[in-house]
C-alpha cells in the first residue's frame, strides 16, 4: 500500500523556521516527482514547491519563493520543505504528494498528483 507521511509541523513565531519531512513507502519515491500543497482553513489548496525526480529541478510558488527549499533524499525515501522567515500567513495544512512515473518533470497543479499525506499543521503566530 501506497503511504506518504508527513511531519514536522508545529506552532512557531513569525520569523521562525521549521522543517516538514514526508516519508514515502512502498516504490512510491521512484521516478515521482514530489510537491508540498497547503491549505488554509476557509481557503482553497494552493501549491507551494514541487522537485523533479531525481532531485535537478525545484519550483516554488511566488509567495514562499526564496524563504523555502524543497530537496529530497532519494536514499532514505524522504522529501523536505524547509521553512525559514515564516509569516502568519503561512499558517496551513501541509500536505505532501507524489506524480508516479514523472519522467524528470515537475507540476504545479495538484490534479496531477497520485498519492497524498494526511496533512501536517503549521500554525505561525504573529
Amino acid at each position: 500500500q501506497v503511504q506518504l507521511v508527513e511531519s514536522g509541523g508545529g506552532l512557531v513565531q513569525a520569523g521562525g523556521s521549521l522543517r516538514l519531512s514526508c516519508v514515502a513507502s512502498g516504490r512510491t519515491f521512484s521516478n515521482s516527482a514530489m510537491g508540498w500543497f497547503r491549505q488554509a482553513p476557509g481557503k482553497e489548496r494552493e501549491f507551494v514547491a514541487t522537485i523533479t525526480w531525481p532531485g535537478v529541478n525545484t519550483y516554488y510558488a511566488d509567495s514562499v519563493k526564496g524563504r523555502f527549499t524543497i530537496s529530497r533524499d532519494n536514499a532514505e525515501n524522504t522529501v523536505y520543505l524547509q521553512m525559514n522567515s515564516l509569516k502568519p500567513e503561512d499558517t496551513a495544512v501541509y500536505y505532501c504528494a507524489a506524480r508516479r512515473y514523472a519522467g524528470g518533470y515537475y507540476y504545479t497543479n495538484g490534479n496531477d498528483f497520485n498519492y497524498w499525506g494526511q496533512g501536517t499543521q503549521v500554525t505561525v503566530s504573529s
